[in-house]
């Protein structure tokens, strides 16, 4: 590239600090709006969210009723009555049943085994065959003697 000529596409070094300059202005001008937003979405948590709670009911899963009233069943089709301490509201949260933990598990363990012996079939076939491969060599080199 000649001394004189100038590089096209990338900003230049004096007009880079203007673009940054910029781009801080720009996100400095919306921090204020999500602050507001964030106040407002607040309130509409649940109180278990906010405030600490006791169990009242452990977690069971779900009636036909419930299923189709409580929001809350949605998730995992499984829910626990609360009670928050400082409005002492009663609410239902969803939760995770032992025993639905338990059978994600060994699923999630046999397609673990499941992986692994279709890998360990793959490197013994592999295996075979690269032995078949070098034992053709041996006999092609004992038979050129």
């Amino acid at each position: 590239m000649p001394a004189g000529a100038e590089r096209r596409g990338l900003p230049q070094g004096r007009y880079l600090w203007l673009l940054c300059a910029f781009a801080l202005k720009l996100c400095q001008a919306d921090a204020p709006v999500q602050e507001e937003k964030l106040s407002v979405s607040t309130s509409n948590l649940p109180c278990w969210m906010v405030e600490e709670f006791v169990v009242a009911e452990e977690c069971a899963p779900c009636s036909s009723f419930q299923a189709k009233t409580t929001p809350e069943c949605g998730a995992t089709g499984n829910v626990e009555k609360i009670t928050c301490s400082l409005s002492k509201k009663s609410e239902f949260k969803s939760c995770r049943s032992a025993l639905m933990e338990q059978h994600l598990f060994w699923k999630f363990e046999g397609a673990v085994v499941a992986v692994a012996v279709v890998f360990a079939c793959l490197v013994i076939v592999r295996q075979r065959q690269l032995d078949r491969k070098a034992l053709e060599k041996v006999r092609k080199q004992i038979e050129s003697i």
